[in-house]
């Protein structure tokens, strides 16, 4: 194919084909051939061009990437530090109520949302499907009660105990003077005495007709005056022997056996007594305390057994769940409500050891809700737990606050996320949180010093939401600091940190 022949307008620039720029010519009037001095020369001030291009280009992104750092200056302020957690809302007090009895639901008194008191009966079972065990607690109520209150009223037991102690002090008396005389010869002192007067006349007859007898023993035994004589002596010495008998027995102390048997009447006489004398003071002020605390116990039990027909309120609360209905046939264990205490709402939430040192009771709060748009709720430290639990190996403690402007919204089972006041700084140098980065386990920011960024280790210590104390680095009040470094920026300061030997 032929080529077109171009039309070259004088004066004007043209682009060569080859890329080359050709400057104004005039066009001759004959064709001149150009030289290649010229040619170099064009050369040579394209490729200036196009490197002025470059640089400027460059240096515009550059530009247009510094311009896209936000800054801000240090300063100096006042901040409340701040731990935050996250928890869930409960009730003050909640339980589930179940029956503990088997039988058919015969009324139910209450709904969700209805406000009972303690005490207050929520539902009850049909008379005639109870258990034995509840029909013979109502049958043997009315006799305990009336046992009860004869012991508090009645005066009988207490005549019967002092009429017991009245026989037992006479049994012991009895028992005592026999016990007394055992330890005592048999006979008194003036028997004793006569008796022994009159022994020993006999003896003294006996020797006084011994020896008229011994005047006549050599008669022959036939002899009158002889047989007179033997008979006088033999009855005087059966006299003073008789005599001599009941002296002994005067003077002879009673058996040791005999003794023995008198003691043991008298020490159980002394026992008996002991055991009517307590009786009659356990009485004498009234009925006894142990007796009549047996009895009350009693008449509990079987009103206990009794209140098993029905379901109360443990406390005063918000009915929350009714699980059943009348008619419903329930068991031991069946849950049937649910009642929760909203008196006071209260959120839990878990911190870790690290922070527990800094919560106490009483300090200030903020919570909101994801559930809830807008909304932030005021709040105290009401509880903090002394010993930690193990999850994960992070030891955590349970902290419990109260909500102080809770309102219809805020519910049972919400999640809530806390900000806990537990310090409040003056006159402290501040950086904002969302400048900080951690850089191989570091703090860091990214300050601009003489139109160069510059990365700062710093230690951080009391932290707010939005800013943070910085209690050492090479930073001060006034410096530039950038608040959103780029990726790449932060790769290149730790490649120079790293390459400066200031690694860590």
């Amino acid at each position: 194919m032929k080529k077109e022949k171009k039309v070259v307008k004088e004066n004007e620039v043209q682009i060569a084909p080859d890329g080359f720029i050709e400057g104004p010519v005039k066009l001759p009037e004959k064709k001149k051939k150009i030289g290649k001095r010229t040619i170099w020369a064009i050369v040579g001030a394209v490729l200036i061009v196009l490197l002025i291009i470059a640089i400027s280009s460059a240096n515009a992104k550059k530009a247009a990437a510094a311009q896209t750092f936000q800054t801000e200056k240090l300063k100096r302020g006042d901040l409340v530090a701040l731990v935050g957690a996250t928890g869930s809302v409960r009730a003050n007090q909640s339980t589930s109520i179940y029956w503990q009895i088997t039988g058919r639901i015969d009324t139910i008194n209450v709904a969700v949302g209805d406000k009972v008191n303690a005490g207050d009966v929520l539902a009850t079972l049909s008379q005639d499907s109870l258990p034995q065990s509840v029909i013979a607690a109502q049958a043997q109520l009315f006799s305990a009660k009336q046992k009860l209150d004869d012991l508090k009223n009645s005066n009988a037991a207490k005549a019967a105990a002092a009429e017991a102690l009245a026989e037992a002090q006479r049994a012991y008396n009895t028992a005592l003077g026999n016990y007394w005389d055992a330890e005592q010869t048999q006979g008194s002192e003036e028997q004793i005495q006569l008796t022994r007067a009159q022994w020993q006349l006999a003896e003294n007859k006996v020797k006084d007709l011994q020896k008229a007898y011994d005047r006549l023993k050599e008669l022959k035994d036939t002899d009158t005056k002889k047989a007179q004589a033997l008979a006088n002596l033999t009855q005087a010495i059966i006299d003073r022997d008789k005599i001599k008998r009941l002296l002994d027995y005067y003077e002879a102390l009673p058996d040791a056996v005999d003794v023995a048997i008198l003691k043991a009447k008298l020490d159980l006489a002394k026992a008996n007594l002991d055991d009517a004398q307590r009786e009659y003071n356990r009485l004498k002020d009234g009925p006894d305390p142990d007796e009549v605390a047996a009895a009350e116990a009693n008449v509990q039990a079987l009103e206990a057994t009794i209140a098993l027909a029905q379901i109360t309120a443990p406390f005063s609360g918000t009915i929350t769940e009714v699980n059943s209905m009348a008619g419903d046939q329930v068991n031991s264990g069946t849950v049937s409500f649910r009642i929760d205490d909203m008196s006071k709402i209260l959120v839990d939430i878990q911190v870790p050891e690290v922070d527990i040192n800094s919560i106490a009771v009483g300090q200030a709060a903020t919570l909101t809700f994801d559930a809830i748009q807008n909304g932030q709720y005021q709040g105290k430290v009401t509880d903090v737990a002394r010993v930690g639990d193990s999850v994960g190996g992070v030891v955590q403690f349970k902290v419990t606050l109260q909500i102080l402007n809770p309102d219809t919204k805020v519910l049972p089972g919400m999640t809530a996320a806390v900000n806990i006041a537990v310090q409040d700084k003056k006159n402290v140098l501040l950086a904002p949180n969302r400048s900080i980065r951690l850089v191989n386990g570091q703090y860091v920011v990214y300050v601009i010093r003489n139109g160069m960024q510059v990365m700062i280790p710093i230690e951080i210590g009391a932290t707010s939401d939005t800013y943070s104390e910085i209690v050492s680095g090479d930073v001060m009040e006034g410096d530039e600091i950038i608040l959103n470094p780029s990726t790449n920026l932060i790769e290149m300061m730790q490649n120079q940190r790293s390459s400066s030997g200031m690694g860590g």
